[in-house]
C-alpha cells in the first residue's frame, strides 16, 4: 500500500474524558479485536492503568481500515499518556503523527491539559479533529463545549464530532474524518534512513524493542543502525508492525510506524525522541525535539524489614528495564537502614513506581518526603547538586541556593478564584498572568517553586475548588531562595529521613506544623518522647509524647505507705534507664505527615 494511504494519528484529552474508552470503540469498529479479545481500555496494559483510569505508557496500534467508498488505508493509531509527569513523552509521540483527535468531555468542557495537549499538538503542526464525548450523560452540553473549543483554544469546532465512546455513537464519522482531515505522511522511501524513537520496553528474550515512526528511507533485517544521541551502531534481528500483538514484517519504510529489535540489552541505550539511521548511509541531521529526561523529584525507598533490602534492589533493577526515565542510587539512613534514593519524573510517577514494587514484587516499602534538586553555589565557586536533605551543607561557605521554579496553569470556575490565588501565594508563588476565557471560567498562570507544588499543592487545590479545578505545568528555572534546613530530634538524636529543605520565613511554622502532626502518629511508648524541631543548634518547636502508666500499684492491697513509694522509685529508674536505650518505632504515617501539613 502505498503512502498517500496511510494516517499516523493520535488521540489527546485531559484526564479521564475518555480518550482510552475510544480507543477501544475504534480498535472494535475496525475489527483489530477478535470477541475473545476484547477488554476495557485494551491500549493499558498494566492492571495499574485500568483500577487507575489513567494512560502511563504509549502504546502504538495498526489498523487496516476500509472506507465506505471502498479504498483500503493503513492507521497507526499511537496512544498517548495522559498525565502532566508524562509530558515529554506525550510530545514525541505526537511528533510521530500528522494529525490528533482532540477529544473533550461534554459536561466538563476544556481544561488544563486539553489546553497544554492541543498547544503541543499544534507546535508540531498536526491537523486537530474535534471531538466532544460523553454526549450521553445527562449533564453533557455540547454546544457550549463546542464554543469552549473556539473560545480557549482557537480552532474551528462547527464540524466537531459528536460522540459517546461508551456507547459507540460516532466512531464511523471520527474514522472517516481522519481519512479525510488528516493528511498522509510525506517522506521519500529512497532518501537515508531517518527514524523517530518515541517508546521502547524491554524483553527478556529480544531485549530492547524499539517503537519507531520512519519519515525518511526505509529499514530492512540485516541493516546496522546507527543512534544519533549515543553513536553506538548495532544489527537490526527482527522488524515488525504491533497490530495489535508484535507481527513479523521483513521490511519498514518511510510514513510507517512499527518495532525494532537489535539485541540492545540495556534501555538507557534508546532514548525516546532519538533519532535512528543506517550506520553506511546516514542521516546528516537530527530530527527535532530531542532531549534528555531528568528526573524533577527526589525520595528515599526503603523497606520496613532490613532483610528485603536484596529482593528491593533486585526488584528496582528490574523494573528500570522499562523506564528509563526511573533513576535510584544506594543510600543509608540512620532511621531507616540501607535503601535507595530514586529520582522521578513528577509525584504521579512516584506513586506508580512505589505500587508496582509493592504489588508486582511483594514488598513493604517505607517513602521519604519527596524533595527536589537544589543548585547550592559554594564560596570557592563549586556548584552542588542537592537532593536529599541529609546532604545539604550549612554554614558560612554557602553563598547562595537556587530552587526549581515551575509554571502552573489553572483552569478553575470564576467563583473559586479568590481561594485560589490565596493558595498560591502562600505557597510563595508570583502572578503571571489572569485571564476569563468565559463568562464563568478563569485561566491562572502562576510561578510556583516546584519544592511547594509537590507536597500538597494539588490536593488543596481541589479541596478549595470542590474537585473543579485542573492543573497543568512545566518546568521553568532554577531562582535564588532563602532556604534552610529544617532537623526534627526525636529524643535528641536527629531523624535524617524526617529532614526538610525549607524557606526560613516558613521554618517555625513548618516545624510547628510537623512536631505536632509528629505528636498524634507516633504511638505512646513506656517512657517520654520528646520531638524537637531545630535550625542548626536552635530548638524553634517542641512536642512530647507522654508515658504510658503501668499501674505497679494494682497488687498492693493495703500496707505501709513506704512499700508503695518503693514501687514506683522502682518503676520510675526503670523508665529512666529504658529511655535512655529505648528503641522508638516510626510509624509510615510519620513520614506522610510532612507531606500533609496544613
Amino acid at each position: 500500500m502505498g503512502i498517500a494511504n496511510i494516517r499516523n494519528f493520535s488521540i489527546i484529552a485531559h484526564i479521564d474524558h475518555g480518550k482510552s474508552t475510544l480507543a477501544d470503540r475504534i480498535l472494535e469498529q475496525t475489527g483489530v479485536l477478535t470477541i475473545r479479545e476484547k477488554k476495557d481500555q485494551f491500549l493499558d496494559q498494566m492492571d495499574l492503568e485500568r483500577e487507575r483510569g489513567i494512560t502511563i505508557k504509549a502504546s502504538p496500534v495498526r489498523i487496516d481500515y476500509h472506507t465506505k467508498s471502498g479504498e483500503d488505508f493503513i492507521f497507526n493509531l499511537i496512544d498517548t499518556p495522559g498525565h502532566v509527569d508524562f509530558s515529554y513523552e506525550v510530545s514525541r509521540s505526537l511528533a510521530a503523527c500528522e494529525g490528533a483527535l482532540l477529544v473533550v468531555d461534554a459536561t466538563q468542557g476544556v481544561e488544563a491539559q486539553t489546553l497544554a495537549n492541543a498547544y503541543l499538538a499544534i507546535d508540531n503542526n498536526l491537523e486537530l479533529i474535534p471531538v466532544i464525548n460523553k454526549i450521553d450523560l445527562p449533564g453533557a452540553e455540547p454546544e457550549r463545549v463546542r464554543k469552549e473549543i473556539e473560545d480557549i483554544i482557537g480552532i474551528d469546532a462547527s464540524g466537531a464530532i459528536l460522540a459517546s465512546a461508551k456507547e459507540g455513537v460516532g466512531i464511523d464519522e471520527i474514522l472517516e474524518a481522519v481519512v479525510n482531515i488528516i493528511p498522509p505522511p510525506k517522506g521519500d522511501p529512497a532518501a537515508p534512513l531517518s527514524a523517530l524513537l518515541f517508546d521502547s520496553w524491554y524483553d527478556s528474550y529480544q531485549g530492547v524493542i524499539m517503537v519507531v515512526r520512519l519519515f525518511d528511507g526505509s529499514v530492512k533485517i540485516g541493516d546496522r543502525i546507527r543512534m544519533l544521541s549515543t553513536g553506538r551502531s548495532y544489527e537490526v534481528t527482527n522488524l515488525g508492525i504491533v497490530a495489535p500483538m508484535v507481527r513479523e514484517v521483513k521490511t519498514l519504510s518511510a510514513g510507517e510506524v512499527g518495532v525494532i529489535i537489535a539485541g540492545i540489552k540495556d534501555l538507557h541505550e534508546t532514548m525516546i525522541g532519538d533519532t535512528i539511521t543506517l550506520d553506511h548511509n546516514p542521516a546528516t541531521t537530527a530530527l527535532p525535539g530531542f532531549k534528555h529526561i531528568k528526573p524533577l523529584v527526589f525520595a528515599g525507598l526503603y523497606p520496613v524489614e532490613n532483610n528485603q533490602y536484596e529482593p528491593l534492589k533486585a526488584a528496582i533493577e528490574k523494573l528500570i528495564l522499562n523506564d528509563s526515565s526511573f533513576t535510584y542510587e544506594p543510600e543509608t539512613s540512620t532511621a531507616l537502614g540501607f535503601g535507595f534514593r530514586c529520582g522521578f519524573l513528577g509525584l504521579l510517577h512516584k506513586e506508580i513506581i512505589q505500587e508496582r514494587l509493592e504489588r508486582e514484587y511483594a514488598l513493604e516499602l517505607i517513602s521519604t518526603a519527596p524533595t527536589v534538586a537544589y543548585h547550592i553555589y559554594m564560596q570557592d565557586g563549586e556548584m552542588l547538586s542537592v537532593d536529599n536533605p541529609a546532604n545539604f551543607p550549612e554554614g558560612r561557605s554557602v553563598q547562595r541556593i537556587e530552587e526549581p521554579y515551575v509554571l502552573v496553569t489553572i483552569h478553575i470556575p470564576s467563583e473559586y478564584v479568590g481561594a485560589v490565588l490565596k493558595l498560591c501565594e502562600d505557597k510563595r508563588g508570583t502572578q503571571r498572568e489572569m485571564k476569563y476565557l468565559t463568562q464563568n471560567k478563569v485561566m491562572i498562570i502562576y510561578e510556583l517553586p516546584l519544592s511547594e507544588m509537590i507536597s500538597d499543592f494539588y490536593d488543596k487545590l481541589k479541596s478549595l475548588s470542590r474537585g473543579y479545578a485542573s492543573m497543568e505545568y512545566e518546568f521553568l528555572d532554577y531562582k535564588a531562595s532563602d532556604l534552610t534546613r529544617l532537623n526534627i530530634l526525636i529524643n535528641g538524636d536527629a531523624v535524617d529521613a524526617l529532614s526538610l529543605i525549607v524557606h526560613k520565613d516558613d521554618a517555625y511554622y513548618r516545624g510547628r506544623a510537623l512536631t505536632e502532626k509528629l505528636r498524634k502518629v507516633i504511638p505512646r511508648q513506656l517512657f517520654e518522647v520528646n520531638i524537637q524541631a531545630a535550625l542548626g543548634s536552635r530548638v524553634i518547636a517542641k512536642e512530647s509524647v507522654k508515658a504510658m502508666r503501668k499501674d505497679v500499684l494494682a497488687k498492693c492491697y493495703g500496707g505501709d505507705i513506704t512499700r508503695k513509694r518503693k514501687l514506683l522509685e522502682r518503676q520510675k529508674e526503670g523508665k529512666k534507664r529504658m529511655k535512655q536505650v529505648g528503641v522508638i518505632n516510626i510509624p509510615q504515617e510519620a513520614f506522610l505527615s510532612v507531606l500533609k501539613m496544613d
